[in-house]
C-alpha cells in the first residue's frame, strides 16, 4: 500500500526503541487492507501482526471499539483518567494471549503502539 491513497501513521515507543508503520485503506466505512511495518521488541511485533488481522475486513466502528477494548484489557484508562468498563460483546479472541503484558508495566506501551498508531492512521481516512 502507498501513501497516498492509502492512511498513513507512524508510532514510536522511545523507551523500548519500537517503531511501528501502518497503511491501510478504508472503503465504504471498511477497513479493507492493513499494512504493519517497522522494527521492535517481540510484544510491539505480536501486536501489531495480531491487530493487522483482527482488524482486516472490519468496519471502523468495529474497529474503534476493539481498540478501546485491547486498551481496557492493558489497564490503559480512558480520556478522563477513568478505568475502561469492558464491553464484553466486542471479542477479543486471540488477542486475549497478550494479557500477561499487564504484569509487566513498562511493556505495556509495546503492547499498544500499534493500536494507537492505527488510531492515528484512521484519523486520516
Amino acid at each position: 500500500l502507498e501513501a497516498p491513497p492509502a492512511a498513513h501513521a507512524v508510532g514510536h515507543n522511545p523507551l523500548c526503541g519500537d517503531e511501528i508503520e501502518i497503511f491501510l485503506h478504508v472503503d465504504d466505512g471498511v477497513i479493507t487492507d492493513v499494512k504493519v511495518g517497522g522494527s521492535g521488541c517481540s510484544i510491539s511485533q505480536s501486536s501489531a501482526s495480531m491487530m493487522s488481522q483482527a482488524v482486516k475486513g472490519k468496519p471502523v466502528d468495529d474497529v474503534k471499539a476493539l481498540v478501546r477494548r485491547f486498551k481496557g484489557m492493558m489497564s490503559i484508562p480512558d480520556e478522563d483518567g477513568n478505568p475502561i468498563e469492558p464491553d464484553l460483546s466486542v471479542k477479543l479472541g486471540d488477542l486475549e494471549a497478550l494479557q500477561g503484558v499487564v504484569k509487566f508495566p513498562v511493556r505495556i506501551k509495546c503492547a499498544t503502539l500499534a493500536w494507537n498508531t492505527l488510531l492515528d492512521a484512521l484519523s486520516q481516512a
